[in-house]
């Protein structure tokens, strides 16, 4: 498949240009495309990614777009499953949640956000997953195949041992994958990218997410909840705190099975939760330098980062 036929014709040509940037767990490709007419993002699905599928993900992305939560869709092909979509030059999220002066700002910006995303509609035909079922079936591909460390495994199973928590809220439509690589901040706007597992789910889930990959403290993670429920927030509800655990785990259990795919040999059998990196000083080695997030090295790193968090950091 030539990627220049995913394009609209007026963007193909000799003086377009289209670099591979990623591909994730689902297979999907991603590339950026630039040209006289601007820069932009195509993502390819895998071939055998059923229409039906592929056309619901869309759906969704374009309530986003329309919404102005999410970039702009240019071109959809659904013959190669292909979305090209504006590129949005990111002015750091992070920088303006971890500067003292616009902190607060950030906080609400995020929160009041995700209020928007979750009063989206919820499409009839958007999917729903249990984030447990989902840690089991990830848990299960790993277990017995790919040496872990004893912690998470005791961590999986804790969680999908215990008794469920009743839902405290109705279900709504959820990003399901909020996390620092999938928020974009334009100068004004938050956006997030990557709407491929976007469905119905409860709206703490996607606030436990981006608490857990910022590091939120209890006090900050009020603070959100009270900007996306435009409400005081004066403690922590039980099922936002579960969802916290839940969504480290989970993570960090896909992070281990990235760690897999890039070639990672596994656990020694040494690992403790002592002697494994915490969340902020993986940040730490990043930032310097020192571990590459790309690599199978830097996947397991992550991934036992995010399962420590879990237990407290």
């Amino acid at each position: 498949m030539s990627l220049e036929a995913c394009l609209p014709v007026n963007l193909q040509g000799p003086s377009t240009t289209i670099t591979k940037v990623a591909a994730g767990l689902s297979g999907a490709g991603v590339h950026r495309v630039e040209c006289p007419d601007g820069t932009f993002v195509l993502k390819v699905s895998a071939a055998d990614e059923p229409l039906e599928n592929w056309r619901a993900k869309i759906n969704i992305q374009q309530l986003a777009a329309d919404a102005g939560l999410a970039p702009r869709i240019v071109h959809t092909d659904e013959a190669q499953r292909a979305v090209l979509s504006d590129f949005v030059v990111d002015r750091s999220f992070p920088a303006l949640l971890m500067t003292p002066t616009t902190r607060e700002a950030a906080i609400g910006l995020l929160g009041r956000t995700l209020r928007r995303v979750h009063e989206l509609p919820l499409p009839a035909d958007a999917s729903r997953r249990d984030p447990r079922e989902f840690l089991a079936e990830t848990w299960s591909s790993l277990d017995g195949t790919f040496a872990t460390p004893k912690f998470l495994g005791d961590a999986v199973r804790d969680i999908l041992a215990a008794e469920p928590l009743p839902p405290e809220r109705g279900v709504v439509l959820s990003h399901n994958d909020v996390n620092p690589s999938n928020v974009v901040y334009d100068g004004e706007r938050l956006l997030l990218l990557d709407w491929d597992t976007a469905g119905a789910n409860d709206p703490f889930y996607d606030l436990a997410a981006i608490s857990v990959f910022f590091r939120m403290d209890e006090l900050t993670c009020q603070r959100l909840l009270a900007a996306h429920d435009d409400a005081p927030v004066t403690s922590l509800p039980a099922a936002f705190v579960a969802c916290r655990r839940i969504v480290a785990v989970l993570c960090g259990t896909m992070f281990m099975k990235l760690a897999r795919q890039s070639g990672h040999s596994g656990a020694t059998g040494e690992e403790t939760l002592e002697s494994t990196l915490s969340l902020g000083d993986f940040y730490q080695r990043l930032r310097t330098g020192s571990v590459n997030i790309a690599s199978g090295d830097g996947q397991w790193l992550f991934g036992n980062a995010l399962v420590k968090e879990s237990f407290g950091g």
